[in-house]
């Protein structure tokens, strides 16, 4: 989809060639002269439309407006959030109507964070997943103009909004293709795909070198699965030479069957969605191969599958991490933490001034947040507020949650250093308290997505977050950092 910002007053507005015009009109709103907002204003005097969140008037062949269709689109207060409920309801009506271009008119008083709102909400209401469908019905709008009274004074918020619709429409791609489709091995190859096209470093290793890492930890949650597993490491160096990156650590189980502790058969198809962490990470480097800010940020992805075989790891077993601590597995369907242990093992090596997991972790975090906000655990104060902030910039909200010491007492046992389970309470928590052991060495956080990466029913799908909300965050890093002095160089993990 091709975005366009344009500086357009209403009456302009009402003359551009396109298809379909949706007018989003907040509360005080005050009609001018021009066909567009008059009949915005009638509407409004009769009754006819209300300004809520939400609302929507449909009019066909307006006298004095070149498109065909309008959409008058209640936005309440005119603030962000309602502009993104107006923009989605109007171009979510707008599928299946032939609108190839589209025209969306913001009030004069918008500001940067209502352009991003309708930018991404824009992006969100028109995906469509075609991939493995015989006869795609794809997306129809090809062009969306958006409309204001001053361009350049948001045109670098439009831009971001921009970059990151195109990385969340990524990972939801990603995220929405089949387990036979999107392995391990898939990941790689889009993983190289993206280093190709923008420029990062890459590497994928596969089982031998990662056993050789010695992620005993991550090889145990793979040996039950004949898809061979990966370990992708992207690097984008956008900031100055010796600045400390950003390491994100994406969870990649590209399918989850919980292994011999398996899980029921109802639903269990949803488990494709089980690499929403991964795929988050990918597009997060989709949306930095768009502006390419200045910060140093690596991808780490652990990937493999989750499956019951002969060769699984069984419930008792006790396996080696990276960092040399052993695990008592007590239940293989937590095999999550299991990976990710040693990604953030490995993540050291690169002297990080932040780390960040993202992960469907835990079921806990969907019954205590719903689908609303993504769990936000870490150990660093600085670190929760900066991702606090960014979610709410991008609309991509997080909870805080706690990490006291106590939680870590049900992860005890009598045969290793630290079992993979506790009890049933606080199940969210005392997962974050298993990663917490690995990520001693730096500033760390851990986003729990399980309930916020992919809806059930009848919208069944991957959501795409939370990249808006590390995109965002990164570009909070940029414009706190110094710009770089020095040609940039594609830099390589060690292995």
């Amino acid at each position: 989809m091709d975005f366009q910002l344009k500086t357009l007053d209403p009456a302009r507005a009402a003359r551009e060639k396109c298809d379909a015009i949706v007018l989003v009109v907040a509360q005080g709103f005050k009609p001018a002269k021009d066909p567009l907002t008059s009949l915005a204003g009638h509407a409004l005097d009769a009754g006819d439309l209300e300004a809520k969140p939400g609302k929507l008037l449909h009019a066909y062949r307006s006298e004095g407006i070149a498109a065909s269709r309008v959409i008058l689109a209640g936005a309440g207060d005119g603030s962000a959030r309602r502009v993104q409920s107006a923009v989605q309801a109007a171009v979510g009506a707008l599928r299946s109507s032939g609108v190839k271009r589209l025209l969306i008119c913001l009030p004069g008083e918008a500001d940067e964070a209502a352009v991003r709102a309708a930018v991404t909400a824009t992006a969100e209401a028109s995906y469509v997943y075609v991939a493995t469908k015989s006869k795609p019905e794809g997306r129809e709008i090809e062009r969306v103009t958006v409309a204001v009274d001053d361009a350049a004074r948001v045109k670098d918020a439009f831009e971001a909004a921009k970059a990151a619709a195109a990385g969340i429409e990524f990972a939801r791609e990603l995220a929405n293709l089949p387990p036979n489709h999107a392995t391990p091995t898939r990941l790689g190859e889009e993983a190289k795909k993206l280093a190709k096209a923008h420029g990062f470093g890459c590497q994928v290793l596969g089982p031998k070198e990662i056993a050789k890492l010695g992620m005993g930890s991550f090889m145990a949650v793979a040996q039950g699965s004949e898809e061979p597993p990966r370990f992708i490491v992207l690097q984008h160096q956008g900031g100055a030479d010796g600045e400390a990156p950003v390491v994100l650590v994406g969870k990649g189980i590209t399918f989850d069957s919980g292994g011999i502790s398996i899980k029921p058969a109802q639903d269990m198809d949803e488990m494709k969605f089980d690499m929403g962490g991964a795929a988050s990470v990918l597009g997060t480097f989709r949306a930095i191969g768009e502006l390419k800010p200045r910060v140093n940020v690596v991808g780490l992805i652990p990937s493999c599958e989750n499956m019951p075989d002969g060769r699984s790891v069984k419930p008792g077993d006790i396996v080696k991490s990276m960092s040399g601590q052993t695990i008592e597995i007590l239940n293989t369907d937590a095999e999550g933490r299991l990976i990710l242990c040693d990604a953030l093992s490995y993540a050291e090596r690169f002297k990080p001034g932040a780390v960040i997991d993202i992960a469907t972790l835990t079921g806990a975090c969907m019954v205590a947040l719903g689908g609303v906000r993504s769990g936000l655990f870490a150990s660093d104060d600085m670190l929760a507020e900066s991702l606090q902030s960014a979610g709410d910039a991008a609309m991509d909200l997080c909870w805080r949650m706690p990490l006291d010491d106590e939680y870590g007492d049900g992860l005890k046992t009598n045969f290793a250093d630290v079992a993979n389970v506790a009890g049933r309470a606080g199940g969210a928590i005392t997962a974050a308290k298993f990663l917490q052991r690995f990520a001693g060495k730096f500033p760390w956080a851990h986003l729990d997505i399980a309930g916020t990466a992919w809806r059930s029913g009848a919208n069944k799908g991957a959501t795409g977050r939370p990249v808006g909300l590390l995109y965002q965050y990164l570009l909070s890093r940029q414009d706190s950092a110094p710009a770089p002095t020095k040609t940039r160089r594609r830099a390589s993990a060690r292995q």
